[in-house]
C-alpha cells in the first residue's frame, strides 16, 4: 500500500528524517511513536506531499508523491497536529463546506454528513459552533474533515494530544473503528496509546528508525529480559550475589540497601525469554534467607522506548 525508500528531509544543516525505510500494508494500523522533535510531523506531512524529500521516494499504490500528488492527495485523509477550523462557523456548515471543497456533489453532501456525525458522534452537536466545542470534540471535527472524501488512508498527527483521559479512550475507540476499514497511520509520544490502538509501532528518534514491529514481537525481540526483584533478610551481600550468580540464565546481580532494616534488595537480570522465578526460589529454599519480597518486571513499552531513544542519543 505505502513504500518509503530512504527518505530524508533536511532543514538547512539539520537532518528531522535521516534515511528511513518502512512499508505499510493496506488495513494496517502503524503508530509512529517517539519523543518530542524525533521527526514524526515532517515524516507525516512527507506522507501527504506537504513537504517535499530532501531525498528518497514515497509511493503509495505504486503512485510517486512526487510525481503524482494530485491522485494521492485525493486517496488521503490528514489530521494535522492544530486543525485549522473556521471557529465561528457551525459544525454542519464547516463540514458542508469541506465537503464541496473536496468535490462532493451538493446532492450527495448531506447524506455524506449525516454517516460520518454518527461515525464521529457530532449528531448532538451539528449546529453547534466549532469554537464552542471542547478539545475533544473538536478532534472528532478534524476527523470528520480527514474521512469526507472516504480515503483509503487516513494520517493522523497527535489526535490525542491536550485531551483528558475520558475522552482520550473515546478518540482511541474511533480510531481502531475506522481502522477496521482503512489503513491508518499516527503519530504519538504516549506509549500507552500506541500499544493500545496500533496493529504495529515504529520507534523514531532524532529521525532514525529505532524498532519496527508488532507491539508484543517488539516486547519479545528485544535483547533484556525480564528482570527478578527480591527482598531478602538474614542474608548478606556476599552470598547472595556468589548464590544467585550460579543459578543459569542469571545475567547479573544488582543489590542495593532495604529501607527494611536488615534487609537487603536484589535485583537479577535475566536470559530473555526464560522463566527463572522457580530456579532462583529453589536456591533461595536451600538457605536460611527470608523472602519479604519477590515479584518480576516484564518488557514493557515504556523501558522498551526509553532503553532505545537513549541508545540512539549515545550513538549520536
Amino acid at each position: 500500500m505505502i513504500h518509503v525508500e530512504d527518505l530524508t528531509k533536511y532543514y538547512h544543516d539539520f537532518c528531522a528524517v535521516d534515511h528511513i525505510n518502512f512499508d505499510v500494508s493496506r488495513g494496517e494500523i502503524l503508530g509512529l511513536l517517539g519523543p518530542n522533535g524525533a521527526g514524526k510531523t515532517t515524516t507525516l506531512k512527507m506522507l501527504t506531499g506537504f513537504f517535499p524529500p530532501s531525498r528518497g521516494d514515497i509511493r503509495i499504490k505504486d503512485l510517486s508523491v512526487a510525481e503524482n500528488p494530485l491522485e494521492i492527495k485525493q486517496m488521503l485523509g490528514y489530521l494535522p497536529e492544530s486543525s485549522p477550523f473556521y471557529r465561528d462557523m457551525l459544525v454542519y456548515d464547516y463540514l458542508s463546506y469541506v465537503a464541496a471543497v473536496r468535490g462532493i456533489a451538493a446532492g450527495d453532501i448531506p447524506a455524506r454528513l449525516e454517516y460520518l456525525a454518527g461515525l464521529c458522534g457530532l449528531s448532538e452537536v451539528m449546529h453547534k459552533a466549532v469554537g464552542e466545542l471542547s478539545k475533544g470534540l473538536n478532534q472528532r471535527v478534524g476527523l470528520a474533515h480527514a474521512m469526507m472524501n472516504d480515503p483509503e488512508i487516513l494520517i493522523l498527527d497527535e489526535p490525542t494530544q491536550g485531551l483528558d483521559p475520558n475522552q482520550i479512550v473515546e478518540i482511541r475507540s474511533l480510531i481502531k473503528k475506522i481502522g477496521e476499514e482503512k489503513t491508518v497511520i499516527f503519530s504519538t509520544h504516549i506509549l500507552s496509546e500506541a500499544e493500545a490502538t496500533c496493529d504495529r509501532i515504529m520507534i523514531i528518534d532524532q529521525g532514525k528508525i529505532v524498532a519496527d514491529d508488532a507491539t508484543e514481537a517488539l516486547k519479545q525481540g528485544t535483547q533484556q529480559g525480564p528482570a527478578l526483584h527480591l527482598t531478602l533478610k538474614n542474608a548478606d551481600a556476599q552470598s547472595v550475589r556468589s548464590r544467585l550468580e550460579s543459578v543459569p540464565g542469571v545475567q547479573a546481580v544488582h543489590l542495593r540497601e532495604n529501607a527494611e532494616a536488615g534487609a537487603l534488595g536484589v535485583t537479577l537480570e535475566c536470559t530473555p525469554q526464560q522463566d527463572l522465578r522457580e530456579s532462583v526460589y529453589r536456591t533461595i529454599r536451600e538457605t536460611d534467607w527470608i523472602l519479604l519480597d519477590f515479584h518480576q518486571e516484564t518488557r514493557t513499552l515504556e523501558s522498551i522506548f526509553s532503553s532505545l531513544t537513549r541508545q540512539v542519543t549515545k550513538e549520536n
